[in-house]
């Protein structure tokens, strides 16, 4: 029996047991792919100290919280495992595949959609897309399949897509917000009136690869849908800024505050787009489009990773967490469209090259800030940060590793058309009036309560 294995992640860590654990700064030849990989399995093991799902007590898959009970938000674990799935790909590192896929599966609640009970009362569009985002990764990266009993990672992935295609889900009223996905699931939320960018991108995103996954244009339909939607209502500036959305019952009036998963979100689809169109000149204008908005915006001072909507002030616990999306995001958008490799990885590695230089921080000494940009270690410890240099990491070596599969290519996950529930309408409840929401861009904290109940309409394969 192997003892270490039954111990948890966490505990290993801490005590130094993990493969290759050392004390002292992080210090990484980007010149190096080994030198890469072995740094990147530090700070994937550092990143697991705050994981204690697996430990008695505790839940599997998510993050401690939410606030005040921890630091995280259920959309954050759900991040989490799509960062290291990411890195598992890209890294070859198969050691926390158990974890992963336990995870995974635990939080996929009981009509197999990632709408858990314990946390729809919190429930965004943008929050279960996460969890999804992670399922459709699975497929994509080839990762071990659940036992046939269990859910599968494309059908998860499908029957998210199913529901937030739902009428239930958006607005249904002529308007100038038609068919607009709203942030929030229950009409008691607070924020179910807000048609934010984050929600609609998510929805893109994932109708743009699920088009590559399946070989079915119906995806690829709903995701061209989508896009038009967030360019009409000036979601998407001519110079492709990306702002965060604006109110019912016009969408006027937007919040242009700019958040770089956003924008890295609508890259990342739009180069799916043009891969799954074979190169079509619309897509590859909205590709170079974003990566040139997005080179400009958040990389403004030396290549180097920033928020400028709220890294000069005070970024919440979600806004923290971005940037390691933003790396990977770019680095997946040049898998599928590889013209964007000169243009956008030298951005990239002088980023990831600022990320490491400032992890010097906690007991080990190699611990990751937020503030790349001044080369200092802020004294800040979480996750998300420990995330952001994964990413930025994970993302050097991306460009070079197979591209995602399709059930063409070797993909082997199994999916559902008709995966996601059946009932078609959402009860109202009373709102919960105290407390704090994450999970969107906008600047205020809100707190949420309802229940879901949605129906997948299309038949997809």
């Amino acid at each position: 029996m192997n003892i270490m294995a039954r111990l948890p992640t966490a505990l290993l860590a801490a005590c130094g047991l993990l493969a290759g654990r050392a004390l002292g700064a992080l210090e990484i030849d980007l010149e190096d792919t080994e030198s890469i990989k072995k740094g990147a399995a530090l700070v994937a093991q550092d990143l697991l100290t705050f994981y204690h799902g697996d430990e008695p007590g505790w839940v599997p898959g998510i993050l401690p919280g939410p606030p005040p009970d921890g630091d995280y938000y259920w959309w954050q674990g759900g991040a989490m495992w799509g960062a290291l799935l990411d890195y598992r790909h890209t890294m070859g590192d198969t050691q926390f595949d158990d974890l992963i896929s336990t995870a995974l599966l635990f939080q996929v609640g009981p009509d197999n959609d990632y709408m858990p009970p314990n946390w729809t009362a919190s429930m965004g569009n943008d929050d279960q897309a996460f969890w999804a985002y992670s399922a459709l990764l699975a497929a994509e990266t080839g990762f071990t399949n659940p036992a046939a009993d269990q859910p599968q990672w494309l059908a998860l992935a499908q029957a998210v897509f199913n529901e937030q295609t739902h009428l239930d889900r958006r607005v249904d009223d002529n308007s100038n917000c038609e068919w607009g996905l709203r942030w929030q699931v229950y009409s008691t939320n607070n924020g179910y009136d807000y048609i934010n960018t984050v929600a609609n991108a998510c929805y893109f995103n994932m109708g743009a690869r699920l088009a590559r996954y399946t070989a079915n244009d119906t995806y690829g339909e709903l995701a061209e849908k989508t896009w038009d939607l967030i360019w009409r209502l000036g979601y998407i500036s001519e110079e492709f800024d990306v702002y965060d959305g604006a109110h019912l019952p016009d969408c006027t009036g937007i919040n242009k505050a700019q958040f770089s998963y956003n924008a890295a979100m609508l890259l990342q689809g739009c180069a799916y787009m043009y891969n799954v169109t074979n190169g079509n000149s619309t897509w590859k204008a909205r590709v170079d489009g974003l990566a040139s908005g997005i080179k400009r915006v958040f990389f403004s001072n030396n290549n180097i990773a920033y928020e400028p909507s709220c890294e000069a002030g005070t970024c919440n616990s979600d806004m923290e967490s971005y940037r390691g999306f933003m790396h990977r995001w770019m680095a997946n958008s040049i898998q599928m469209a590889p013209y964007l490799y000169d243009d956008l990885y030298p951005t990239l590695k002088a980023s990831a090259a600022a990320g490491v230089k400032q992890c010097t921080g906690g007991d080990n000494g190699r611990m990751c800030g937020f503030h790349w940009t001044t080369g200092k270690y802020d004294g800040l410890l979480s996750a998300s940060l420990q995330m952001n240099v994964l990413g930025a990491l994970t993302a050097l070596i991306m460009p070079s590793v197979d591209p995602p599969l399709t059930n063409s290519t070797g993909g082997t996950s199994k999916g559902d058309y008709n995966a996601g529930q059946a009932r078609t309408e959402l009860p109202t409840l009373a709102p919960i009036t105290t407390g704090d929401k994450a999970g969107a861009s906008i600047l205020t904290i809100l707190i949420i309560t309802g229940a879901l109940s949605a129906f997948a309409w299309m038949s997809l394969d």
